[in-house]
């Protein structure tokens, strides 16, 4: 481990986050349901780890809660890991919500200015960048795809989020979006 870490594109999700501009769009058996939410979003940075002697990921953690605005009800839960190889450019988003599903993403980031932008995908059927998930979900409401855009500028962080779901007999593409400020 180096005694001096450098998070590059991750170096600015770092830290405290808070928004109530939030919309997630998903399934219902025969509909569309829309739902505005607040979230805190908590980043930590977690050091640098080395892998088999040839690769050095340097390491954030983070913590979401998302919560209905409707009714104050938490609705989303969700704990991962965010890591960057500096010598290949590659992030992988690696995450774990409670339903039964775990994924690990792959991507890279794109600086403008200020602006980084980090995309990241995983599908069921990849061999680098899958999902895996617990029988039932696989059997009732399948995640196919995972595909997310983060944007950070400064103290403003956004992102938009598509799960490609088997779900009520149909396929449906679930978004979540918002726009968080650092506290």
């Amino acid at each position: 481990m180096s005694t001096e870490i450098n998070y590059g594109p991750l170096t600015g999700l770092i830290g405290e986050w808070a928004g109530d501009k939030g919309i997630d769009v998903s399934p219902l058996p025969d509909d569309t349901e829309r739902n505005p939410f607040y979230e805190t979003l908590s980043v930590v940075a977690a050091g640098d780890v080395e892998n088999a002697e040839k690769q050095t990921l340097t390491i954030v953690r983070y913590h979401q809660q998302v919560f209905r605005k409707s009714n104050d009800e938490q609705f989303h839960d969700q704990v991962g890991y965010i890591t960057w190889d500096e010598s290949t450019g590659v992030i992988a988003h690696s995450c774990v919500i409670p339903r039964g599903v775990a994924l690990v993403a792959g991507g890279k980031a794109t600086t403008s200015g200020d602006e980084v932008t980090i995309h990241l995908e995983a599908h069921a059927d990849s061999v680098d960048w899958t999902i895996s998930e617990a029988p039932f979900m696989r059997d009732n409401a399948s995640t196919r795809s995972f595909v997310q855009t983060l944007v950070i500028n400064g103290d403003q962080l956004s992102y938009e989020q598509r799960m490609g779901l088997g779900i009520y007999d149909r396929e449906f593409d679930h978004v979540d979006k918002s726009k968080l400020v650092r506290k």
